[in-house]
């Protein structure tokens, strides 16, 4: 079995971060105080902390198969059904992405379903597929 990862991330304004992963993501809470947050990202352990003075800058880029990849960001790994689902989902919530859903390296090894968009705070997350998921590690 895959053990979980777990991630912490400073946020500016709570509240706005923690609506966003539980309504949107549809994240479920875990444990939280007054200044973080657990939540269960499909999986993994991620915890977003009250931290003032956060600078939300955007990230820089780097150029990959013809788009411009924020670094640093963060996600998941998912089925090719259910990258499929949640792309309809963040559609009907009217999700800006930075890269829209898209097949990358097409016909090639380590073919992919990918997207990304920013959370609240400007972090980058990234969600992914493999139509074969063995191709995950390959060169």
């Amino acid at each position: 079995m895959l053990q979980p990862f777990h991630l912490a991330i400073p946020v500016s304004n709570l509240e706005t971060c923690r609506a966003f992963y539980n309504d949107v993501l549809n994240c479920t809470e875990g444990r939280s105080a007054e200044l973080c947050v657990d939540f269960n990202f499909f999986g993994h352990q991620l915890v977003i902390h009250q931290k003032s003075g956060v600078d939300a800058k955007l990230p820089i880029t780097n150029p990959v198969d013809g788009h411009d990849v924020p670094v640093p960001h963060f996600g998941v790994v998912l089925s090719w059904e259910d990258w499929h689902e949640l792309k309809e989902h963040l559609k009907a919530q009217n999700i800006h992405f930075i890269i829209e859903p898209t097949i990358r390296f097409k016909g090639n090894v380590g073919e992919q379903a990918t997207m990304f968009f920013y959370d609240p705070e400007n972090n980058a997350l990234e969600f992914k597929a493999f139509k074969d998921i063995h191709q995950l590690f390959a060169s």
